[in-house]
């Protein structure tokens, strides 16, 4: 199934002209009221983004509340590591090209398919509560990297390409608490299901909830509108290929690592974005807690990611220059990096894997006497990393604003992202020392920072021209550029 070919008749310029009123647009561009609370317009970016936002609530955001649970939410995380693996092991080769079918599919399809991928993989751990079949969250751990890869390309490209520049921040901040508030909310699932239980496993009504939750969001993507029907405040729309077909956009790749060799310098953050998630779920959580404190610590966990995305994700967007606040978000992640790992390394060296692996071993309840300090490591965990993924979403739409080729960006971050977790998975897999993962984790985000510190400093413009955006589509500048002057504004909801 493919996109709807996309001309220049396609954009509906009638809509957005300048002086007219509002009553004689097409529904989907007239905002609405509900007593003090102003609703935006159905095919405006922020309505947009808000609708992909709940996609990932449901989709991603319950995978995250599983993940969270250490193992799975099994015994031992034997099988969800073989699992994950299969993951990131598809997710990585398929992502990284996913920007060619993300853009030749269509957002809608791309995001269903791949909310179908998190129904199956959850479906399959509700199978082995039963039969102990460790094959079938191997096959749909496989499924759901290529599925994945579909979701996250399209999600990308839509919270990066949509926005105007001034605001790009406040969209990644805005999606990502709202992506999180699901696995916020999913971590409450298991947390009301095992509050009184102490084992290690949860239930099937955990799962069973978590598969109507992926259902539902899978369900969702249909209404979105085609990319090319989004208008923003001024009356601009995204630059897009009007006549995408699987030779040009198969083309497109090559030529964004061509025109955008500098991206390669965020590789190495791209690659540690996911590597730290084995050690926090496996080695922190999982490791130490039974499993009613485990889902506690999720719902903190991504709580703490809400307020992370918030303060950097508007703080992003402040009034100075954009490069000189692409180089305080750098020097802002790095003082986190050395403060909460800093913090993480004093809290790792009172234990190690064979202790906490040994028969009879209990865990920490939340009861238990001390558990305070590591409850609030846990919690600056979360808020880390939505840290990290803000800059590293803003870095990338500070490069350009070109849908097509911020859909290729995406690609290279999930697919990268990808390879890092299934890597970090294995090494979880073969029984690596606690203390080894944690300075693999911590190495690698301090080292990644510093590579990309050239392209920060200079390839990070104050703005991008239009011009240089549409010389990477067959659009014109007339068929983009704003149509009103009037109504121009930061487009949010009130």
């Amino acid at each position: 199934m493919a996109a709807e070919p996309l001309s220049s008749s396609n954009h509906v310029h009638d809509a957005g002209e300048a002086g007219q009123p509002l009553a004689r647009r097409p529904w989907m561009y007239r905002p609405h009221r509900i007593g003090p609370i102003k609703i935006p317009a159905y095919a405006s970016p922020p309505f947009q983004l808000g609708l992909v936002s709940f996609v990932c609530f449901m989709c991603p955001g319950m995978f995250n509340a599983v993940q969270g649970l250490g193992g799975g939410g099994q015994f031992s995380a034997t099988t969800s590591n073989n699992s994950n693996v299969a993951i990131y092991s598809t997710f990585s080769v398929f992502g990284f090209f996913a920007g060619t079918f993300a853009n030749r599919m269509g957002i809608k399809l791309s995001l269903s398919l791949g909310g179908l991928g998190y129904f199956i993989y959850i479906a399959s751990y509700l199978s082995y509560n039963h039969n102990r079949n460790a094959g079938f969250p191997i096959f749909a751990g496989a499924l759901l990297g290529v599925c994945a890869g579909l979701l996250w390309c399209a999600q990308g490209a839509i919270m990066m390409s949509y926005p105007p520049e001034a605001s790009k921040g406040r969209y990644i901040s805005w999606f990502w608490m709202i992506f999180n508030l699901g696995a916020v909310l999913g971590s409450l699932i298991p947390l009301s299901q095992n509050i009184n239980s102490s084992s290690g496993a949860v239930n099937d009504g955990t799962y069973t909830g978590f598969m109507v939750l992926t259902f539902i969001g899978a369900a969702l993507a249909w209404c979105l509108v085609d990319a090319r029907h989004v208008q923003r405040a001024d009356g601009s729309h995204v630059v897009l290929m009007k006549h995408p077909t699987w030779q040009s956009e198969l083309i497109g790749l090559y030529k964004t690592l061509k025109s955008d060799t500098w991206v390669i310098f965020l590789f190495p953050m791209f690659l540690a974005s996911n590597w730290f998630y084995t050690y926090q779920f496996n080695g922190v959580n999982l490791a130490k807690f039974n499993v009613r404190t485990r889902a506690l610590n999720g719902v903190l966990y991504w709580s703490s990611q809400i307020i992370g995305a918030y303060v950097f994700g508007y703080a992003l967007d402040s009034g100075v220059r954009r490069s000189i606040r692409a180089q305080g978000a750098w020097a802002a992640l790095f003082v986190i990096t050395m403060a909460i790992w800093g913090g993480g390394y004093a809290w790792q060296e009172q234990y190690t894997r064979s202790e906490v692996s040994a028969e009879g071993y209990v865990k920490m309840d939340w009861t238990t006497g001390g558990y305070v300090g590591p409850m609030f490591l846990y919690m600056f965990y979360g808020f880390y990393d939505a840290a990290w993924q803000t800059c590293v979403y803003w870095f990338m739409g500070a490069l350009t604003n070109n849908g097509r080729k911020l859909a290729n960006f995406a690609g290279f971050y999930k697919g990268i992202q990808s390879a890092g977790a299934a890597i970090i998975f294995r090494i979880d897999a073969l029984e690596a020392p606690y203390m080894n993962e944690f300075a693999s984790c911590w190495g690698l985000l301090a080292g990644s920072l510093l590579i990309a510190l050239p392209l920060i400093l200079m390839k990070v413009r104050d703005t991008v021209p239009l011009e240089d955006d549409v010389k990477f589509s067959d659009e014109t500048i007339e068929e983009v550029m704003p149509t009103r002057t009037h109504e121009v504004h930061d487009e949010k909801v009130h």
